[in-house]
């Protein structure tokens, strides 16, 4: 399995005053599971959507055959999003909290998936949360990592769609940055009726936010991504997983959201079957 870099093991914070001074309010979070027939003790995967999605994205297809394949499987909805509380002043750091409560409830340590910006999500959560091992599927990562080539990308693709996010307002991405031209037209203007939007405050922080914190526990950690994706390019798949100590697993002819298009079955697929190499059951 990929294993992640260690270029700063002594940045990981355990005592966090801020969070201990400030905390998180709580608010009722979504949560979709499909579970095995047979508990063979696998790892549950905790499947993290972007921003303006929610746990729906994954139940279209992945949380059931995720769970076909013998693992329990879970999708949730940050605040603000699908079925859970409204939160229009959250930042990322309510984001990643919700990730690691859901997370911590899980009876076995999980694998943490997270795509678009949920990936930087799952990033965060990863200096938190102990996980099994994490997947980070089409990141979105802030500043100069990735955030500032993915912002360009959009703007020069779709400046009407992008520009009203720079100022608080939603981001709102064309069926053409979404998905490939296999996925029928009126089964992608379904999924984006359904998108919602981000806190502004979470939007800015992650165009200017910093790299996350190196995870804890030493989890391995798969990048994945298509070369055809029209919000996140090669050269920024490229860098965060360098970061992780590997290169990103590509699908070609693919668009940015790899849970909902046409070839959804090939990403978590192979997504499984990483897992199935490099971890064992647990009890």
């Amino acid at each position: 399995m990929t294993r992640p870099s260690r270029t700063h093991p002594s940045r990981t914070r355990i005592l966090r005053r801020r969070e201990a001074a400030l905390p998180v309010p709580p608010v009722a979070r979504e949560v979709l599971s499909a579970r095995p027939a047979v508990d063979e003790g696998r790892p549950p995967l905790l499947l993290v959507p972007g921003f303006g999605a929610g746990a729906w994205v994954y139940a279209e297809h992945w949380l059931d055959h995720v769970a076909d394949r013998g693992y329990p499987a879970h999708a949730m909805s940050v605040r603000g999003h699908g079925g859970s509380a409204r939160a229009r002043r959250a930042g990322l750091r309510a984001y990643v909290h919700d990730v690691v409560q859901v997370a911590a409830s899980l009876p076995r340590r999980a694998v943490l998936v997270g795509h678009g910006a949920g990936a930087l999500v799952v990033a965060r959560a990863l200096a938190r949360y102990p996980a099994a091992a994490a997947v980070l599927a089409a990141p979105v990562f802030g500043g100069r990592l990735a955030g500032w080539s993915t912002v360009g990308r959009c703007l020069v693709r779709n400046p009407v769609g992008t520009v009203p996010a720079a100022f608080g307002g939603p981001l709102r991405l064309r069926r053409g940055q979404l998905f490939s031209r296999q996925l029928p037209a009126a089964t992608a203007t379904a999924y984006r009726q359904r998108m919602c939007r981000a806190a502004a405050r979470a939007q800015w922080q992650l165009l200017l936010g910093g790299l996350p914190e190196p995870p804890v526990g030493d989890p391995p950690v798969l990048v994945l991504g298509s070369p055809d994706d029209a919000v996140v390019s090669t050269a920024a798949l490229n860098r965060v997983a360098r970061r992780y100590g590997g290169a990103p697993l590509l699908f070609p002819g693919m668009g940015h959201a790899l849970m909902l298009d046409a070839q959804w079955r090939e990403p978590v697929e192979a997504v499984l079957d990483w897992l199935d190499k490099g971890l064992a059951p647990r009890d």
